[in-house]
């Protein structure tokens, strides 16, 4: 026979608060072994406690309580520490990231100016293939992570050698608003394969500089180039563009990444 003990007593055995206790019953997680008709009192089952001592972990690590319910209701364990597995790679991944934001905003406080050259060039007409989104900048690190191999893997499929280095371009409201269209594209010598978009992107005038290191830190490129232009050249209508000359496809330690951004101004 299975014992029961009040929720009270269910609390202090899994560290769990009567307040969450009645929670996780109210959206289905945690539901008691017993709720008397005539008091609601609530009773869970000895056997229940591996359960509220696994949720308390997974809430500890922060995965949401959808995800919690999909761990708890798991067919298998397989399927279970699969889903686990994937929650902790996330944790891993964003530890990595915050990591890399405190280094840089040690470099911001604790560096001298950065000197950067800056140039005008024109640069002319070019075919490109091209995946076109519509993305936002709080994911645009997976977005890039994720279409540039499939970019790259498509022309190598047809045969075809790019031309040039793989690059994107970034419209404005990519920046004004938080999310905006965003053309990841290689330069092409012929036509673009099936499942990618054939462009031709015009011809222009672009003042330029080069951010050397991690993507944390190229927003004090763009206002170091964008200070630039306003003080020294007149804005033309028309998308940033970053070309990767160094990048994760090239070298496994960000601070050996090479981007030239262009930024279009009036010919």
């Amino acid at each position: 026979m299975s014992v029961s003990v009040p929720i009270g007593e269910f609390s202090r055995l899994t560290h769990l608060s009567v307040k969450m206790l009645r929670h996780y019953h109210e959206i289905g997680l945690l539901e008691p072994a017993e709720v008397d008709a005539t008091t609601s009192y609530r009773r869970y089952g000895i056997g229940q406690v591996p359960t509220a001592l696994l949720i308390a972990r997974l809430r500890h690590l922060d995965m949401p309580l959808p995800e919690i319910a999909t761990v708890v209701r798991a067919d298998s364990e397989e399927a279970r520490n699969a889903i686990i597995a994937d929650h902790l790679r996330r944790m891993e991944e964003e530890l990595d990231r915050t990591r890399e934001i405190v280094g840089s905003l040690r470099r911001l406080l604790s560096q001298p100016r950065i000197g950067y050259e800056f140039r005008s060039t024109n640069q002319p007409e070019q075919r490109v293939a091209a995946i076109v989104d519509r993305v936002d900048r709080s994911v645009i690190d997976l977005w890039c992570a994720q279409t540039f191999p499939r970019l790259y893997e498509s022309l190598g499929a047809a045969g075809i050698a790019p031309i040039g280095p793989g690059a994107a371009t970034y419209d404005d409201s990519f920046f004004t608003d938080s999310i905006g269209e965003v053309v990841a594209y290689v330069p092409i010598p012929t036509s673009a394969p099936p499942g990618l978009r054939e462009l031709t992107l015009p011809a222009g005038r672009f003042a330029t500089t080069v951010h050397h290191g991690s993507f944390t830190d190229i927003d004090r490129t763009y206002a170091a180039l964008g200070s630039y232009v306003a003080e020294r050249e007149t804005l033309a209508p028309g998308p940033v563009r970053e070309l990767y000359l160094v990048g994760p496809g090239d070298v496994t330690d960000p601070a050996d990444y090479t981007t030239e951004l262009c930024w279009p101004i009036a010919g």
